[in-house]
């Protein structure tokens, strides 16, 4: 599915481990032993790696929301199927440049973290969270950026995979410090159509799935007017909100194939480049 736009997730001005040589620089504790120089370590006695400009030498991490709205689902594929394979596929894409992935799972807390890395298993393990990431509470988006901005200190692609039922000002407000810190940050919006544009014929009680005692009854008139100003407004101040903060906001409707958004973002996204 992501073969077709390999080259299209970024261009970092960063050096990486193409075949470009760029320069020597000193080794550190932590650093790649594949990238040093023996040669020049058995002339010298000192440790230095050799640098290459490239474009494939980001980090990735995915966020990846498994609150209970994210189990809603009208079409055979529920909203966190449609993020789970949204995340596979960026990883797999990050793999194939040669990118440090790694993935935060949360809903109200963080359930699962794998650090980012290039170490040889890592697609398959970030694959296997994946698989593993099931539907639990409320959201708490405070969590995983907390837990981002204690456990990461490299800049990398922030990609933040959720339905984002929250007021527009709360998480761009939680989401805004990693811009800050020199991330660049993609917010994907993940909605069912019946949560854009629902189709009612007659009145229905709507049962909160992150609240279970708290209910709505709906009539088919409310669901055409009322409602869709509603979320359209709620999407429409995410989205500038977001711009304005200098992220990436991208809709992504779970009726529609995972390719073809993802090919319209990164065309999108090329654009600007």
């Amino acid at each position: 599915m992501v073969d077709g736009f390999v080259n299209g997730l970024h261009r970092s001005p960063d050096f990486g481990f193409s075949q470009e040589f760029a320069e020597y620089r000193a080794y550190t504790p932590g650093d790649d032993l594949r990238h040093v120089d023996w040669n020049v370590f058995a002339r010298t006695d000192r440790c230095y790696l050799k640098r290459y400009r490239g474009e494939t030498n980001s980090q990735l991490l995915v966020l990846l929301d498994t609150s209970a709205s994210m189990a809603y689902g009208s079409q055979a594929v529920h909203k966190l199927d449609f993020a789970r394979y949204v995340a596979a596929s960026l990883c797999y894409l990050a793999n194939l440049q040669r990118d440090a992935a790694g993935l935060i799972v949360f809903d109200e807390d963080v359930s699962n973290y794998v650090a980012p890395t290039t170490r040889q298993g890592q697609l398959f393990r970030l694959l296997h969270a994946i698989e593993k990431a099931e539907p639990g509470t409320r959201t708490d988006f405070a969590k995983p950026f907390f837990h981002f901005q204690n456990y990461l200190h490299r800049r990398g692609i922030v990609v933040v995979l959720s339905d984002f039922y929250e007021k527009p000002e709360i998480i761009v407000a939680t989401v805004e410090p990693l811009r800050q810190r020199g991330n660049e940050v993609v917010l994907f919006q993940i909605l069912d159509p019946q949560e854009i544009a629902p189709k009612f014929r007659d009145p229905v009680l709507l049962v909160d799935m992150e609240n279970a005692a708290s209910s709505l009854e709906v009539s088919p008139e409310y669901a055409r007017h009322v409602y869709q100003d509603k979320i359209a407004s709620h999407i429409e101040s995410l989205r500038d909100q977001t711009k304005s903060a200098g992220m990436d906001y991208f809709l992504m409707d779970t009726s529609r194939p995972l390719d073809e958004g993802l090919r319209e973002y990164l065309s999108i996204r090329q654009g600007r480049m």
